[in-house]
């Protein structure tokens, strides 16, 4: 087993296959049986990481496993997604995982701030056209789902400012993932305060299940380079 998930390709392949059945179990069984299904595929994804991960500076890899057992833990209180404590403390805890990301993608390097505002604009008006979609069914939850989206604004902001930083794999990796952990946010969240999305099982599993991969793969491949000097 160790030596599969040692290995990058091997990996890939057990993960997705992990991903699939969780996803199968979620559209065709009950909901208790996610906790037999869902618990190993962010489990392997904490082992990828831990197994594999090259990171020079032990906060990196502190944040990194302080974000991705809050996935773990979020994982587990949204499968009860009758529970309205259960699930909003599950997106509390996504959200500080969140926060944890941000911190490990953070860096004191130099950065052209004219090419940061066209993403940061495309980025907020998304954010702001689905909190609007979604306004009539939010309630008292406005405040909270704004600030959630608000990190994941940051999150996305930090992930495009690592480009001249790391490698261009690693850079592009990372901010694929956090994109499509945006997708998957962003239809769990109408799903839950609007309605019905299509496919919607599907679609956040495989996008929430793939972001999170590209994120750790991006982040275990990753080369630092020397950053130009912008100022």
């Amino acid at each position: 087993m160790l030596t599969i998930i040692k290995d990058k390709k091997k990996f890939a392949i057990l993960f997705f296959i992990m991903l699939l059945i969780d996803t199968i179990v979620k559209t065709n069984l009950p909901w208790p049986y996610r906790f037999i299904s869902k618990p190993p595929t962010i489990f392997l994804i904490i082992l990828f990481y831990y197994y594999n991960h090259t990171a020079t500076e032990g906060r990196n890899y502190f944040w990194v496993m302080l974000a991705l057992f809050s996935f773990f833990v979020a994982d587990l209180l949204i499968i009860n997604r009758a529970n309205v404590t259960l699930l909003i403390s599950s997106f509390v805890v996504y959200t500080i995982a969140k926060v944890f990301l941000c911190f490990r993608f953070s860096h004191t390097s130099d950065f052209k701030v004219s090419r940061l505002i066209p993403f940061s604009i495309v980025i907020f008006i998304y954010t702001v056209v689905l909190v609007l979609y979604i306004h009539d069914g939010l309630g008292s939850y406005f405040l909270f789902a704004l600030f959630s989206y608000f990190i994941s604004l940051l999150l996305c902001q930090f992930a495009y400012l690592r480009k001249e930083v790391v490698d261009k794999k690693s850079y592009l990796f990372v901010l694929a993932g956090v994109l499509c952990y945006m997708v998957s946010e962003g239809i769990t969240i109408i799903n839950t305060f609007k309605g019905d999305v299509l496919y919607q099982d599907f679609f956040i599993m495989f996008f929430y299940g793939t972001g999170i991969y590209l994120m750790v793969y991006g982040m275990i491949t990753e080369k630092r380079i020397e950053p130009k000097n912008y100022f």
